[in-house]
């Protein structure tokens, strides 16, 4: 079902166990704090940059959506050649195995034709109880977390070499954007300890003053607001960001967060007037889809205070899809152009369409 904000809206699933013993100790950073890395210094051009954005791109099952998206993902980046890809997590299903790498993420993006750069969701961050073998993230660091592009030592066949991101929570500083990309772990509703929050107000605040003239992107894993009947909205994530915002003085220019297997996007007003995207792509390939809640179903709360000042503008909840984001520096100012595509459900068919397009102004920069 395709609909509009006027029959849904963001939920609270109720009666949900309290899984907060699953979180996981990462590994030490690669880097030194801040754990900042610029990307594209070798871009041509800094008034133009187009980059793709996915999130649950893995899975076990059936991988026809899989190859699906990262065909198409592939295909455009090529023609509107995109300057990287930014993944938003659950790469590899269900325990971030370095066995699970090749079929479910370095074959399918084998010739996607630019640098992949990623935060780890919580099937990535997990570890698998009946083994206990592999070290939580061990896998993940070596494919994005090395020191130096290197061969990927579980695939070594594979033409892609490992990225450089300096820890599992860094800052990706780019012509156009400064993107902070959040570890939130395992538990359903996400996890950031005190540590990670207090970095995360500084780099807001960074980013603010250093970079004025840069769009502002938060990418997470677990979606803050959400309307669907599997996960719901996070009252932990909501409070983390809400909590940041205000310690920094800063907001976004928009948020992206995967975990949810749908598309969703929110717009949040807040009491001064501004407003934020929180926008949901986490359709990425996985072979299960998630429905929207009824706000009328009574294993949801669809009226809570975190809640005040937040619409649905547009959700797709039958199609898997995947985000295209082009910033450009224009006479007036920067604009940033966001575009969610999907791609059909017909098996043998390709092709992908755009669902949904958002503009923000951002000629104030």
């Amino acid at each position: 079902m395709i609909s509009t904000k006027t029959a849904r809206k963001a939920v609270l699933k109720l009666g949900q166990a309290d899984d907060s013993h699953k979180q996981q100790s990462a590994p030490p950073p690669v880097g030194s704090y801040p754990y900042r890395l610029e990307v594209c210094k070798n871009k041509s051009s800094a008034d133009n940059m187009v980059f793709h954005l996915a999130g649950d791109t893995g899975g076990t099952r059936s991988a026809e959506m899989q190859h699906k998206i990262a065909a198409e993902l592939t295909a455009q980046a090529k023609e509107a050649h995109a300057d990287f890809m930014y993944h938003l997590g659950d790469i590899v299903y269900h325990y971030g195995e370095q066995e699970g790498y090749e079929a479910q993420f370095l074959a399918p993006f084998a010739q996607y034709p630019a640098p992949i750069y990623a935060i780890a969701g919580n099937h990535d961050t997990d570890i698998n109880p009946e083994t206990w073998e592999q070290e939580s993230l061990g896998a993940f660091y070596t494919a994005f977390c090395s020191t130096t592009p290197t061969t990927i030592h579980f695939a070594p066949q594979t033409r892609r070499k490992s990225q450089v991101q300096p820890n599992v929570y860094w800052t990706m500083i780019s012509p156009l954007a400064i993107v902070i990309g959040l570890h939130t772990n395992v538990p359903k509703y996400g996890y950031v300890d005190p540590v990670q929050k207090s970095w995360f107000i500084d780099e807001l605040k960074n980013a603010a003053a250093c970079h004025q003239n840069k769009a502002i992107i938060v990418c997470l894993h677990h979606a803050p607001y959400s309307a669907d009947v599997n996960h719901g909205s996070s009252v932990a994530m909501i409070e983390l960001l809400d909590d940041a915002f205000k310690a920094s003085g800063v907001r976004p220019d928009v948020v992206f967060s995967g975990h949810v297997h749908n598309y969703q996007r929110f717009t949040k007003q807040y009491p001064d007037g501004g407003t934020v995207p929180f926008i949901v792509a986490g359709a990425g390939g996985f072979d299960e889809l998630h429905a929207l809640a009824s706000p009328e179903d009574e294993g949801y709360e669809a009226s809570h205070d975190l809640f005040k000042g937040l619409s649905l503008e547009k959700y797709c909840d039958d199609r898997h899809g995947f985000l295209k984001v082009s910033l450009k520096r224009t006479p007036f100012g920067l604009q940033m152009k966001i575009g969610y595509y999907t791609v059909p459900a017909d098996s043998g068919i390709y092709g992908a369409a755009l669902f949904d397009e958002h503009h923000i102004d951002l000629s104030g920069r």
